[in-house]
C-alpha cells in the first residue's frame, strides 16, 4: 500500500513494515576503483542495495557514503572485507552483523551500532548511542567520544575502546573479549559478567555483581600500547583493570528449593 505524504515514492507491504521494491537503482559514482553514493534521496533499502550490489557484484572494495542523514539500519550484513566511510551520523543499528569491513564513520551512532560483529575494524568520530557493540563477538569497535548505558552488553570477543565517558551497566552480562575505556564509567561496571577483562583510565560510579579489581601484567601493557598505537590515541594512561569474581559460577549458597530451579 502507498505510503504517507512525503514517501510517496516508498512502498510498503499490507502491515507497513518492510519497504518490498528491491531493485538496485545504480546511481553510485564510481572512479577509480572506489565508489560515491549521495544517500540524501535514499531510503535504508536503497543505500544499503546500492552498497551491496558494488562489494558483491561489482567487486568495489572502496565506497563512501555522503549525507547518510541519520537513517537506521545503514551498512548491515556486510560479510567481506571492504572499506565503508559514512560522511554523516547514522541511526540506530548501524553496521550490525558484518563481518570483515573497515568502516569509518564521520559522525554520531544512535543505539545499538555493530550489534552482532563479528570481524573488521568500524572506528566512530563522535559520540554513540546505548547498547554499542551488543553481542560483538570480533574485531575492533573504536569510539572517539562518549558512549550510552549498557555498552558491550554480552559481548563475547573482539575489543571496544571508548576515548570518552560510558554510561551505566557498561559490560553488562561480558562473556570475552576486552573493553578499554579512556574516560569515566557510570555505576555497575561489569555486572554478571562471566569473563573478559575491562580496562578503565577514569573513575567507576559502581562495579555490578561479581565484577572485582585485578591486576595489571605486562600482557594488559602490551594489548593496551598496541590497540592506542592503531589508532593514534597516544601513550597509555595508568589503568585499572577489572575481570570476574568468578563467585556467580557456583550455587553452593542457594537454597534446596532454588537449586531445583536453576541446576
Amino acid at each position: 500500500m502507498d505510503a504517507v505524504v512525503g514517501e510517496s515514492q516508498i512502498t510498503y507491504d499490507a502491515r507497513g513494515l518492510v519497504e518490498v521494491d528491491d531493485t538496485v537503482l545504480g546511481v553510485a559514482v564510481v572512479k577509480d576503483g572506489k565508489a560515491t553514493i549521495d544517500a540524501s534521496e535514499l531510503t535504508t533499502r536503497k543505500i544499503n542495495l546500492e552498497i551491496r550490489s558494488l562489494v558483491y557484484e561489482q567487486g568495489i572494495e572502496d565506497v563512501t557514503i555522503l549525507n547518510p542523514g541519520g537513517k537506521h539500519s545503514l551498512g548491515v550484513g556486510i560479510l567481506t572485507r571492504c572499506k565503508m566511510t559514512f560522511e554523516g551520523s547514522l541511526g540506530y543499528f548501524a553496521l550490525g552483523v558484518i563481518d570483515g569491513p573497515e568502516v569509518t564513520v564521520n559522525g554520531r551512532v544512535g543505539w545499538s551500532a555493530c550489534e552482532n560483529m563479528m570481524a573488521g575494524v568500524v572506528v566512530i568520530n563522535g559520540n554513540a548511542g546505548s547498547l554499542t557493540g551488543a553481542a560483538i563477538r570480533g574485531g575492533d569497535l573504536v569510539i572517539k567520544g562518549r558512549v550510552g548505558a549498557r555498552t558491550g552488553i554480552d559481548q563475547k570477543g573482539g575489543t571496544i575502546i571508548i576515548t570518552g565517558d560510558a554510561g551505566s551497566n557498561t559490560g553488562f552480562m561480558m562473556q570475552r573479549g576486552r573493553q578499554l575505556l579512556l574516560g569515566d564509567v557510570g555505576p555497575h561496571l561489569g555486572d554478571s559478567m562471566y569473563d573478559g577483562i575491562i580496562y578503565v583510565a577514569g573513575k567507576v560510579k559502581s562495579l555490578g555483581a561479581d565484577c572485582v579489581p585485578g591486576e595489571m601484567t605486562d600482557e594488559d601493557l602490551e594489548f593496551v600500547t598496541r590497540k592506542m598505537g592503531l589508532y593514534d590515541l597516544g601513550t597509555p594512561p595508568e589503568l585499572q583493570k577489572f575481570v570476574c569474581g568468578k563467585k556467580l559460577y557456583n550455587y553452593d549458597n542457594l537454597e534446596p528449593h532454588e537449586r531445583k530451579l536453576v541446576l
